[in-house]
């Protein structure tokens, strides 16, 4: 066990606390384990109703996982402990979106990366003035994991492929406008929602009670335009539609896209396009493995990690340099089913 996460009931409700306030969160191993293993004997306790996930103390519901142990393992390994560690949190997705009693994720703060991934399988996603919501991998070599495939490929307007390509922020109010929240709450609201929640109360009666109107979604207005560039599969044909447009907006879109990695793009383009097609959310976790289990060892994200995280130089050497020069061969290498006995299973 481990203290980064604390677990207690309060009445009928079983609560995941998270408690890395220094790293925001962040998942570590050990975290992913405690939690499945809460969850397994949470769902055999007939008096646990409802399971609040929410974070102990500080700014933050969860900044993501533990970057500075993937890129040592990239470094180091070969990239093996990188891979057990996404194995256990895919797992970890997978077991909340199929877990048979209703889940209440609590999106106060930052909300990215593998915070992303404890929340969008729960049933209830609380957001409020304080959430920042993002899936900002493209920008360390990486791509929109722990099943941001399925979530980001399936939200209306080509939203998905916007966040994933341009590591965009959400607040609170546009979370609700996208769907990936399912109320607003202020966050002076949260103690009494968990506290009726833990009282046995309808959880969604209480969240629509103590739900307030959210403010307009600044991103509602640039709705049409994102439609219109990201519409295509292809980086490149995003990048001619941006470059085509003149107006301010695309000009700040293409300066940010022209940052991130052209390989990570080009990986969460097909992973979005790959997702759609898919049946169940285990199938996709099993790409996101593979895709993961390759990604992790190529050049872009050791670099994209000291650039952003570890030097802070915010000058990344991406290697291909140009998306001309990701071949769709090296796509197919990447996108690959793994050895059989390497390949990732849910619990």
């Amino acid at each position: 066990m481990t203290d980064e996460v604390l677990f207690r009931r309060e009445g009928v409700a079983g609560i995941i606390s998270l408690n890395r306030p220094k790293a925001i969160h962040a998942l570590t191993l050990p975290m992913c384990e405690a939690i499945s293993a809460q969850l397994s004997a949470w769902a055999a306790d007939d008096a646990v109703g409802a399971v609040i996930i929410d974070h102990a103390e500080g700014r933050g519901f969860c900044s993501g996982g533990d970057i500075n142990l993937l890129r040592h393992s990239a470094l180091n390994d070969g990239g093996a402990e990188g891979r057990r560690f996404f194995f256990a949190e895919y797992r970890l997705n997978h077991q909340l979106f199929t877990y048979d009693k209703p889940v209440v994720a609590f999106m106060d703060g930052i909300t990215m990366g593998g915070g992303v991934g404890i929340s969008q399988p729960a049933r209830y996603r609380v957001a409020t003035e304080n959430t920042r919501y993002a899936m900002p991998e493209t920008g360390i070599g990486l791509f929109p994991d722990v099943g941001g495939g399925w979530y980001l490929s399936r939200l209306d307007g080509r939203i998905g492929q916007f966040l994933a390509l341009t590591g965009a922020r959400f607040d609170g109010a546009e979370c609700l406008w996208a769907g990936l929240a399912t109320h607003y709450l202020p966050a002076e609201a949260l103690i009494d929602a968990k506290a009726r929640i833990a009282l046995g109360e309808d959880i969604g009666g209480v969240l629509a009670a103590l739900s307030t109107a959210a403010p307009e979604a600044r991103v509602a207005a640039n709705a049409g335009v994102i439609r219109r560039h990201f519409a295509f599969d292809t980086l490149e044909q995003v990048l001619e539609s941006l470059e085509a447009d003149g107006g301010e907006w695309a000009a700040k879109e293409l300066a940010t896209l022209r940052t991130k990695s052209p390989q990570a793009c080009k990986v969460s383009l097909r992973q979005l396009e790959t997702s759609l097609g898919l049946d169940t959310f285990a199938q996709n976790m099993a790409m996101e493995y593979r895709i993961g289990a390759r990604v992790l060892v190529l050049p872009d994200f050791a670099e994209g990690v000291r650039a952003v995280i570890v030097d802070k130089d915010q000058n990344p050497q991406w290697n291909p340099v140009t998306p001309q020069g990701v071949t769709e061969e090296m796509l197919d290498a990447v996108f690959a089913p793994l050895p059989h006995e390497e390949e990732w299973k849910p619990l």
